[in-house]
């Protein structure tokens, strides 16, 4: 099997091959984590944006629950993989909160919690009050906090599993870009940019919003999102208030952000969009305002140089599994859920790829399509995000 992508699906794939016995290549065009994997926010929860009710609206009541039941146990999968083969990952299981940045916003989240309540979850109501509390700041009106997630740094998260995959018997060549695919009898042949050619059984294309023209028509699948952050310097004590109890937050804004503590007591901000104006620009000014909005007791702190990855965004907000040809597959679209989504995706994949048995899949394999608009809203968005920061810097 050969594996485009060093990130978390193609990482996980690659593991859970390897113990299944099967032969594994990974070639990664830059390093490990190197794209959204890298770059992605931390916070390890379940399920996707969608409520669940959507979810089996979208693909009915059978199959819409068994995806939900994969999905909600996604992070504590995580948390095994973390602790199974001790992936130094600054893995926190405290739960993430989903804050309401308006009295609207906990209309939204009633109706999420009523759904996860009713299936078991483990999730709860918070209060102004309560949400106060386990936040350090009043600037929220309520939220949801669900204790079935959490915070990983995650890079290092990719990295270990990277690790973990090597020990298994999995190959990983990185700064290997594959440049295209043909058809070579009953193989595919991956064609590289130093001109050097591999032959494979099977072709998974494990690159998500980093897909490039490996093959045509795939990128035209998502709208890529652009979703930057911003770390202050390690604050040790001065930071012990922010997110006490270990969780992770985001808010219920259209233009959201995100917010969570490191275990060295960086506090990382983020919210959609590009960098503007690299180490000492918008972003940065944001990025203190922001700070200085939720703990006005920090100022002045020093903040680290930005960074921003891509998000893959598909119009109903599911994931794609596709079979464009033969023997070749794409895993994409996970909407801003890329450690559960990329991580569970990997080992079904694998289970799919063993037992060709397409129950072992959450979803059902697509051929073609096209996101026609993508362009249009990839530009609306961005311009539309900076326009927002801006706004937020006057």
């Amino acid at each position: 099997m050969a594996i485009v992508g060093g990130g978390f699906t193609g990482l996980s794939l690659a593991l859970h091959l390897s113990e299944a016995g099967v032969s594994a290549h990974v070639f990664e065009s830059e390093e490990i984590g190197f794209g959204g994997s890298g770059r992605n926010v931390g916070l390890v929860n379940p399920g996707i944006w969608l409520p669940p009710d959507d979810v089996r609206k979208l693909l009915g009541e059978n199959r819409g629950q068994k995806f939900l039941d994969l999905f909600g146990t996604a992070p504590e999968y995580v948390f095994n993989l973390i602790e199974r083969f001790q992936i130094r990952a600054e893995a926190i299981q405290a739960g993430t909160i989903h804050a309401a940045h308006a009295p609207s916003g906990m209309i939204e989240l009633k109706g999420r919690y009523s759904t996860w309540k009713a299936m078991g979850a483990p999730v709860e109501l918070l209060s102004r009050e309560a949400v106060a509390a386990k936040t350090g700041t009043k600037s929220f009106f309520g939220g949801l906090l669900d204790n079935r997630a959490g915070t990983i740094n995650p890079m290092g998260y990719a990295r270990g599993l990277a690790r973990a995959s090597r020990a298994a018997g999995a190959r990983i060549s990185t700064g290997t870009r594959v440049t295209s695919l043909s058809k070579d009898g009953p193989y595919w042949r991956l064609h590289l940019e130093r001109g050097e050619t591999a032959l494979a059984d099977r072709v998974i294309l494990a690159t998500n919003a980093y897909s490039d023209e490996i093959w045509p028509g795939l990128s035209n699948i998502m709208t890529p999102i652009h979703y930057f952050q911003i770390a202050t310097e390690p604050l040790g004590e001065k930071s012990k208030d922010v997110l006490p109890e270990g969780h992770g937050l985001w808010d219920t804004a259209k233009v959201m952000f995100s917010l969570r503590r490191d275990t060295f007591g960086r506090i990382i901000l983020g919210s959609m969009g590009k960098v503007i104006g690299g180490e000492g620009g918008i972003t940065r000014i944001w990025a203190q305002r922001t700070l200085r909005r939720l703990y006005p007791q920090l100022e002045n702190v020093i903040w680290e140089p930005p960074w921003h990855g891509k998000i893959g965004m598909t119009p109903d907000h599911l994931p794609r599994i596709f079979n464009p040809a033969h023997n070749l597959y794409a895993l994409l679209g996970y909407n801003g859920r890329g450690i559960t989504t990329g991580t569970v995706l990997g080992r079904a994949m694998a289970n799919y790829l063993v037992s060709e048995n397409k129950s072992d899949l959450p979803l059902a394999l697509s051929e073609n399509e096209r996101d026609r608009l993508r362009v249009f809203k990839a530009t609306f968005f961005e311009t539309a995000f900076k326009a927002y920061r801006l706004y937020k810097t006057i």
